[in-house]
């Protein structure tokens, strides 16, 4: 079997000599110029903690890679720090950079006619565009994560990112003093690494290696230590298999390790940017999967992990007590894991968990089935007068199941930001932040910084936030996003006034304005689509071209 048949096109075709002569120029021989070419696609970066180490990971997949007998070449791509660009209009970039790190994979690796690809990845848009080119692709793949960051620690209190959003909000409120603010800041993040939390990197890492894209163990090991580089060696490794067998990402992803998938972020608690993000990678892969889908799973499968935002937690306790494997295999043996799917060890599931230990005995991060935290999942899939397409909750029953109140509207983040500040939110509001959806804000950026300062300020149980923009993994509290449609196109979000009554019913999955559909028709034939907030560039370009929240936000169907 042929393991070079896309790069023999410029390494073995006599009509290529100028290919050829570059690739002597970088270095390879005549016997590598016969071997198979592997893309190593990094999205390290030095602006970043997430990303800060991952060139160097990229050159340990180069050794593992090498070392089997193909080259490996390296190649770098952008990314975007959401934690330093939350509440910020950077943050508008964030959700677009999914597409264009996806955009740019493939190009790169279409381009140099590349045999396979192995991206290295952190930040969490990183991961599903990373994904979405290697289901376009088709070839021999293998993602690679680099892995959570270690806990900080301040005053004997256990720390992570979300502490120094939440301190703001604390010191807002007078609970705490600039001393004490700063010293959360500058003991929250200890260095290289992911936030820490069930936030939506090591969600969608976690998700990734349960689809079976990624090695065993990968989503939990540490992004520090000797299990990581063993783990970026053993994924270039992994690829020689792959392209003798030629196992592609089309003999993984399918329906049930797309279930596999979700079921084990629902077990997990996992971030709501996963219903977006697998959407979008269920479209790439051409799977049919819904928004009623995921409602599907959260429904029959229950929340049992005791990790941040909502619990005490982080990964890196996850990993102390037996990793992602270890809870995979606690899911496959209580009959939540289809174990038959294929995964990049050339294995399937149930063979690669039967070499595998379980959970830690007497271990507290997941919970036994007969305590679960809530008995079913913490996604819930809302519909109603306020969300005809759908909208997405993380509920995670510590909060309540029902919410009523009065609307308090605000027109973006920013006046939402201001006016929280000011202590304009009260007990018992419904607090609505709309035009941040994908083509309003454009971008449909996070509203963590809202939603943390409102958690810091002791109102968490008793406000809820709604928005057609989206939340980061580290929101927590009474929270629903991607309502849809949004308000830019129309949505009844965009005719919601101060003072409507809003009710959100996790038991239901129903979220409503106590308006009559004539009251909405006279508001609706009043209202003005407002002008989009960029007229040039990349943010342009998106809001020109991006689906709707509850199709992904995809930007390849026009």
């Amino acid at each position: 079997m042929e393991l070079n048949k896309h790069s023999k096109n410029v390494t073995q075709d006599p009509t290529q000599p100028a290919a050829q002569a570059m690739l002597y120029a970088i270095g390879l021989t005549e016997e590598d110029l016969k071997k198979p070419l592997i893309g190593i696609g990094s999205t390290g970066y030095e602006g970043n903690p997430c990303n800060m180490h991952l060139n160097d990971l990229a050159l340990e997949v180069k050794k593992g890679v090498n070392e089997s007998g193909n080259v490996g070449l390296v190649f770098n791509t952008i990314g975007v720090s959401d934690g330093i660009s939350m509440g910020t209009y950077g943050m508008r970039y964030s959700l677009p950079s999914r597409d264009i790190i996806a955009d740019s994979m493939e190009t790169v690796v279409q381009a140099m006619n590349y045999d396979g690809l192995v991206t290295v990845v952190g930040c969490d848009k990183n991961m599903p565009g990373a994904l979405m080119a290697m289901i376009r692709l088709n070839r021999p793949s293998v993602l690679v994560y680099g892995g959570t960051i270690a806990s900080g620690c301040f005053k004997d209190k256990k720390l992570d990112v979300v502490s120094a959003f939440e301190a703001w909000g604390e010191k807002v409120a007078g609970t705490m003093n600039e001393s004490d603010y700063k010293g959360v800041i500058q003991n929250a993040c200890p260095g290289a690494g992911a936030c820490g939390g069930m936030y939506t990197a090591n969600t969608m890492a976690s998700a990734i290696e349960a689809l079976g894209m990624a090695m065993p163990y990968n989503s939990s090991n540490p992004a520090i230590g000797k299990q990581k580089q063993q783990d970026a060696i053993d994924s270039g490794r992994a690829l020689r298999h792959l392209l003798e067998n030629d196992i592609k990402p089309s003999d993984i992803i399918n329906r049930k390790s797309l279930e596999n998938a979700i079921r084990l972020l629902t077990l997990l608690g996992g971030s709501t940017n996963a219903v977006l993000h697998f959407l979008a990678i269920a479209k790439a892969a051409e799977v049919e999967f819904t928004l009623d889908d995921f409602q599907k799973i959260s429904d029959t499968t229950p929340f049992l992990a005791d990790l941040k935002p909502s619990g005490q937690f982080l990964m890196e306790d996850v990993h102390r007590v037996g990793g992602v494997p270890a809870v995979m295999k606690f899911m496959f043996e209580n009959g939540m894991l289809h174990g038959d799917c294929m995964t990049v060890t050339g294995k399937t599931i149930e063979e690669n968990l039967a070499e595998l230990p379980g959970l830690m005995s007497g271990q507290k991060v997941i919970k036994p089935l007969d305590d679960p935290i809530k008995k079913t999942g913490h996604l819930r899939i809302l519909y109603g007068n306020l969300a005809q397409d759908g909208a997405v909750a993380k509920i995670t029953g510590k909060e309540g199941l029902h919410f009523s109140g009065p609307a308090k509207v605000y027109d973006d983040e920013f006046l939402a930001n201001a006016g929280i500040g000011r202590g304009e939110v009260k007990k018992g509001d419904v607090v609505v932040i709309r035009y941040e959806g994908p083509k309003g804000g454009p971008g449909m950026p996070e509203m963590l910084k809202p939603t943390a300062a409102i958690m810091g300020a002791g109102l968490g149980k008793d406000v809820a936030l709604i928005t057609d923009g989206r939340f980061s993994g580290g929101t927590h509290g009474f929270v629903v996003g991607h309502v849809c449609p949004e308000a830019q196109e129309g949505g009844t979000i965009g005719l919601l006034k101060d003072g409507d009554i809003i009710t959100i019913d996790a038991d239901k999955n129903s979220i409503s304005v106590a308006l009559t559909d004539a009251e909405l028709s006279e508001r609706r034939s009043a209202w003005k689509q407002p002008d989009l907030k960029v007229r040039k560039g990349s943010l342009y370009k998106y809001a020109r071209t991006v689906s709707s929240a509850s199709q992904g936000c995809v930007t390849d169907e026009f």
